[in-house]
């Protein structure tokens, strides 16, 4: 049976395209002729390889292919232009030798255009954008709804921030060891939001992006390699356990929450390591969000059921997260946990709170979690209410399917 190699590109454009971008940046020195270039890999790719088989590193063959594809328009380019001033990142792609194209090469080029989209003269708001634009691929709509924000405000960031990039030269590496504390939030900051799209998809079919998440875990390892800060190990350990559940999270495509999962498909070794990280990041006595977050997880991935996590000391825990970062997202995780500890009635009077302030009014998490604690509290039409306005905002497939069933069987109960 021949390999589809539509089916197969498709594949290797959401696992390694942005890797290759990142390489291409590095070589061409310019977003815009990389992303090109990358677009023009994939469709020589899916010109060649029917007739020419799949090469033995398709990552390499794109990046280039890519590079060759890039070097080649600027040559055109330069028949019918005597000048070039932008031109010279691509003449030196030009002359630099193929055969320094390699998976290891390629691999730290995610982690150097990382620094590069959060490098500390472009705006926190447009290091975000830029990084999960490029980085990340998502798309202007996805990064808006994240943010909650004008899908144009971040198609503008993103614009003005490749331009600072190139015209104020900012470097594409790794920043010595004395400038790497200071930039460290912002990177960490970015890794965590790329773990949580994947750990948790905003859109599209599926509830998980595996190698997304998997792609940030290998990030914080190299981060936490690099510069060894609570911060960067705290986010390491809350990663690995989180991921950890990631095989019981879903059966047959649809979605399994925290209560009902079988705890017995979640992963002893990531637990393992992310707990002793954890312990690792809270010995520095300088602990952080991350490391707090941390802790929260590997409570759940202690306690042998839902019912019997210890809900006082997670309550504690987001006590403490309260102080260092106040969230409305982190008030609203506390008020779940609050139902846990005390009844459904407490924390709904805390959800009920947050929404009356008109803060997380367009997140479907906080309707979702009102809802089910409406219908915990014995309030089956104000259960109904809040499950139509998160339906209303759900973006991701098996998240949608899941309010169904819970709206057709509060409906059900009538």
């Amino acid at each position: 049976m021949g390999i589809d190699i539509g089916a197969r590109l498709e594949q290797l454009y959401r696992d390694e395209s942005r890797r290759v971008l990142a390489t291409l940046i590095r070589m061409l020195g310019d977003f815009d002729a990389a992303e090109e270039a990358l677009h023009d890999a994939f469709q020589a790719a899916l010109r060649q390889w029917p007739t020419e088989g799949v090469p033995a590193n398709p990552r390499a063959w794109l990046v280039s292919t890519g590079r060759f594809k890039a070097v080649d328009r600027l040559r055109r380019r330069a028949r019918f232009e005597t000048q070039l001033p932008d031109s010279e990142p691509l003449r030196a792609a030009a002359t630099d030798d193929p055969a320094a194209v390699d998976d290891e090469g390629i691999a730290d080029d995610r982690l150097r255009l990382i620094f590069t989209c959060c490098h500390p003269a472009l705006s926190k708001q447009a290091q975000t954008a830029l990084t999960l634009r490029t980085v990340c691929d998502l798309t202007t709509e996805a990064i808006a709804r994240a943010f909650l924000v004008p899908a144009p405000t971040v198609a503008q960031r993103i614009v003005r921030a490749q331009a600072k990039i190139r015209d104020a030269g900012i470097p594409y590496e790794v920043p010595p060891q004395h400038e790497l504390p200071e930039r460290l939030d912002a990177v960490l900051t970015v890794v965590y939001l790329m773990f949580n799209e994947g750990y948790a998809a905003s859109t599209g079919d599926k509830h998980m992006w595996i190698e997304l998440a998997d792609e940030a875990i290998r990030l914080g390892e190299l981060l936490s390699e690099l510069l060894p800060e609570p911060e960067a190990v705290g986010l390491l350990a809350l990663m690995l356990l989180q991921s950890s559940r990631r095989h019981a999270r879903t059966v047959d495509g649809e979605l399994v929450l925290l209560a009902d999962q079988d705890r017995a498909l979640w992963d002893g070794e990531r637990i393992e390591r992310g707990t002793a990280l954890l312990r690792q990041a809270l010995a520095s006595r300088r602990v952080g969000p991350y490391a707090i977050q941390a802790a929260i997880a590997a409570v759940h991935a202690e306690a042998a059921s839902y019912e019997a996590t210890d809900w006082p000391q997670i309550v504690g825990l987001y006590d403490v997260l309260l102080r260092q970062t106040a969230s409305p997202v982190v008030e609203l995780n506390r008020a779940v946990a609050l139902a846990m500890r005390e009844d459904a009635a407490t924390g709904l009077a805390q959800v009920d709170a947050i929404l009356g302030r008109g803060e997380l009014t367009d997140y479907h998490l906080a309707h979702a979690a009102q809802a089910e604690l409406c219908r915990r509290a014995g309030y089956p039409q104000r259960a109904r209410d809040a499950y139509e306005r998160a339906l209303a905002l759900v973006g991701q497939a098996p998240e949608r399917r899941h309010l169904e069933r819970c709206l057709a069987q509060l409906q059900g109960d009538k």
